[in-house]
């Protein structure tokens, strides 16, 4: 459903907002996104924002898409995306302009129809921190304000010692459909504070079960006393040979026993065990704790990604 279009400046570029992507506009949107992590090493739109893109509308997601005129038909130059539904902070965007049509005012027509979009509260992320990127958030008037690493650390020389469970903790593997709930409750109990992963739904977890990438063998689980108190997601990109830590977390009431350096040790050990070379994870840069424990499992900062938001 579109909400609106209209046209900026004299170069015919096209603004179009819609609550929901048409196949075809979702394929369009997903190739552009490819070819700019061609060209800029990483995706500028999220896992979670590319699945937004297919299955119809979701609450509070809006698409802009930018088009110019073409030879045949119109030309999708840029795409952002637009979150609100965090019920505190600004909504959350994530932008991307086509490496062939950069320079040319594309990208901050996109960023100003995305501020007007969310009433000039927003937080915009900016993957990998490219300069280019840097820019247009100062042309825009937004300043920086949170910073995430991506960590990496080499799997051949794994050797890490076996892993000490607390007491009366055991892990197993994830069953899809059987754990789900239970699954969701305790990430929303561990990541409480942390509004992007705590506000998982179901049709999330769907969202990822259903990717090719989904191995429930390398999802998992603590429990104690029959109840989830903490769990490891690991995640491995085939293309780049990568293995990921993807979501490590530990119940508050489980916490300060050791049983998220055991987790993150089992999940290691399983990826090494794939025969990938490399492993990743994300982090807050802000998130001592955690970053003091990435650190001595031998993890170092690859590159990062920044996020701006307005003052008002």
């Amino acid at each position: 459903m579109t909400d609106a279009a209209h046209e900026t400046g004299r170069t015919g570029r096209r603004i179009q907002v819609a609550e929901e992507l048409a196949p075809e506009e979702a394929a369009a949107v997903l190739e552009l996104i490819e070819q700019a992590a061609h060209r800029d090493g990483q995706p500028a739109v999220s896992e979670q924002g590319r699945l937004q893109l297919r299955g119809g509308p979701r609450e509070g997601v809006r698409h802009v898409l930018v088009y110019v005129p073409g030879d045949d038909a119109p030309e999708l130059v840029a795409y952002g995306q637009l979150e609100d539904t965090d019920p505190v902070e600004a909504p959350a965007a994530e932008l991307v302009v086509h490496p062939g049509h950069r320079g040319r005012g594309h990208g901050r027509a996109l960023g100003s129809e995305l501020l007007g979009q969310s009433g000039r509260r927003l937080r915009v992320w900016a993957h990998g921190g490219h300069p280019a990127a840097r820019h247009l958030a100062q042309t825009l008037g937004l300043t920086k304000f949170r910073e995430l690493r991506q960590m990496r650390r080499s799997l051949a020389d794994l050797e890490l010692p076996e892993p000490v469970l607390p007491e009366g903790v055991s892990v197993r593997t994830f069953q899809p459909g059987t754990d789900d709930a239970a699954w969701l409750a305790a990430n929303a109990e561990a990541f409480a504070h942390h509004p992007e992963q705590g506000g998982l739904t179901q049709r999330d977890l769907d969202d990822r079960k259903g990717e090719a990438w989904f191995d429930p063998k390398g999802f998992f689980l603590a429990e104690k006393d029959g109840r989830l108190v903490g769990f490891h997601w690991t995640k491995v990109h085939a293309e780049e040979g990568l293995g990921e830590v993807y979501v490590v977390g530990v119940l508050p009431g489980a916490q300060g026993g050791g049983l998220g350096k055991a987790l993150t040790a089992i999940g290691l050990r399983h990826l090494a065990g794939q025969g990938l070379p490399t492993a990743m994870l994300y982090v807050d840069a802000d998130n001592v704790p955690a970053l003091t424990v990435y650190e001595r499992l031998g993890f170092r900062t690859h590159e990062t990604d920044l996020m701006y938001r307005s003052e008002t």
